[in-house]
């Protein structure tokens, strides 16, 4: 029998160790543990760079002039203010008034645009035909540019030839001879901007119901029905449960959106640059007081101070908004 098969190696042999790797250069070594442990925060910091420039940085840089007073039409008068500017906001008429058309606007455009989005959510995650052409439909208003559609809102209240007086016409509410003015009124405009924006956003936020419902096991919707539960009640203790975390996203994502109101109002004005919200200020914002406030009143100061005390707003109202929703949720289940 052949037993050269089994010699052990000839450094063995001749009183050495098995032949094993060398161990790694101290230049490979650092290039490891580079690449495993600093590599991903470089690849990651382009992000961070970005977002501290022109995020961050902005945000400071506007806290910093909101404690200042600063007039780009008076350099003299510049200097530090402290809290003056906050204080002033307490006794301005005009905050107020864009305060409160800003949450009329938005009650008006946030819980109907979220609650019809979810029905027509609902209906899409049926078995329908041409399903692929029903999501895309619902999708054109989102893509459509926001000065292109309310251009075309703008002419659909006119007061003169408005397609809504014609509609309202219809059904006896006006009368074509007495036509109704939309912008002359604060609970008229804030209906016409509350309608482009729902017009706008209903068809996002289906998509994104409708995304998560596709999740929703059918077999849950089969024993409901077996159970005596209908397509309404499916919806309300089925449905909205089971995609609460979406929900509250877009409550809080249209809560931030409908707060922060300024291109709609903005181009509803037959004179846009003015920034007034009608003749009145039956729908100015906060977003187009700031707007007013900081270039066309040239005082940025006082701007900067109205743009943080609506941060600050936002905040609050977008953790209420969230909080009550998590809450209804849990209840229903």
């Amino acid at each position: 029998m052949d037993r050269t098969l089994d010699a052990p190696p000839a450094s063995t042999l001749a009183g050495g160790t098995p032949d094993e790797p060398p161990p790694p250069s101290p230049r490979k070594l650092w290039f490891y543990r580079f690449d495993t442990k600093r590599a991903p925060y470089v690849l990651i910091s382009p992000f961070f760079l970005l977002f501290a420039v022109f995020g961050l940085f902005p945000i400071v840089f506007n806290g910093v002039v909101a404690l200042r007073t600063w007039r780009l039409d008076d350099s003299s008068a510049n200097g530090w203010a402290g809290f003056a500017n906050f204080d002033r906001l307490l006794h301005d008429s005009d905050f107020w008034n864009a305060l409160g058309n800003t949450f009329g606007i938005f009650l008006l455009a946030t819980i109907p645009q979220l609650l019809i989005a979810l029905m027509v959510a609902n209906l899409l995650n049926r078995r329908l035909r041409g399903t692929t052409w029903w999501r895309v439909g619902v999708l054109l208003p989102y893509v459509t540019p926001v000065a292109a559609s309310t251009l075309v809102f703008a002419v659909f209240f006119s007061r003169d030839n408005g397609m809504a007086n014609w509609l309202l016409s219809l059904t006896g509410f006006t009368d074509l001879g007495d036509p109704l003015d939309w912008r002359a009124y604060k609970w008229s405009s804030w209906i016409a901007v509350a309608t482009m924006v729902n017009w706008k956003w209903i068809g996002y936020n289906a998509l994104i119901y409708l995304s998560a419902m596709q999740s929703i096991p059918k077999d849950v919707y089969e024993a409901a029905a077996v159970d005596g539960a209908g397509p309404w009640r499916q919806l309300w203790q089925i449905t909205v449960p089971m995609i609460q975390p979406v929900v509250i996203f877009t409550v809080v994502l249209s809560t931030i959106g409908g707060l922060q109101l300024f291109n709609e109002p903005m181009l509803f004005e037959e004179n846009p640059a003015a920034a007034t919200g009608g003749s009145d200020h039956q729908w100015q914002t906060i977003a187009q007081l700031i707007y007013k406030v900081g270039w066309k009143d040239l005082n940025l100061g006082y701007a900067a101070a109205m743009s943080w005390a609506l941060f600050l707003i936002i905040l609050v109202i977008a953790g209420l908004n969230a909080l009550i929703t998590r809450r209804l949720g849990g209840g229903g289940r």
